[in-house]
């Protein structure tokens, strides 16, 4: 399995699980802790596909990052 793979897993794991704890402390309900941690890194993944098509079209990612 190639590295950027089992990092992507890794990161997730780790993702899910401050977000499952964090929303559990919050909520002391592990079903909505549950879908928190589920529904929340999915729309993280939609927002960040809109952020990575508005900087495209911006133009400013590698102009702005190497000045």
């Amino acid at each position: 399995m190639p590295t950027d793979l089992i990092k992507t897993f890794t990161y997730l794991s780790i993702h899910l699980t401050i977000g499952f704890g964090v929303a559990y402390v919050m909520t002391g309900s592990v079903v909505l802790a549950g879908g928190i941690a589920v529904v929340e890194p999915c729309i993280n993944a939609v927002a960040f596909f809109f952020h990575e098509k508005a900087w495209k079209r911006v133009g400013a990612g590698p102009k702005l990052l190497s000045a």
